[in-house]
C-alpha cells in the first residue's frame, strides 16, 4: 500500500510539473528579446534585481533546514535518553 501511494504521488507531481511546462515557456522568448535589447548597464540591472529577489528564498529556506536539523537531532537525543 506505501508502494501505491509513493507511485501515485510521483506521478501526479511529474503531471502538474509537465503540465506547467508550456507556461514557463511561454514568456522565455519576450523576457529574452527585452533584456538583450536594454543597455549593458540594464542588463547588469537586471541581473542584480535577479540576485535580489533570489538571496531572500534562499536564506529562509537554509534557516528552515538549519532549524529543522538542529531540531530533530535534539528530538533524537531526547528520545534516546528516555529510553
Amino acid at each position: 500500500m506505501r508502494v501505491w501511494r509513493i507511485l501515485v504521488i510521483t506521478f501526479f507531481a511529474a503531471w502538474i510539473l509537465l503540465s506547467a511546462a508550456p507556461a514557463f515557456s511561454q514568456a522565455c522568448s519576450m523576457c529574452y528579446s527585452t533584456a538583450k535589447a536594454t543597455s549593458k548597464e540594464g542588463q547588469r540591472a537586471i541581473s542584480k534585481g535577479v540576485l535580489v529577489l533570489l538571496v531572500p528564498p534562499l536564506g529562509f529556506m537554509t534557516v528552515g533546514i538549519a532549524l529543522a536539523y538542529r531540531y530533530s537531532k535534539r528530538r533524537d537525543l531526547e528520545l534516546n535518553h528516555l529510553r
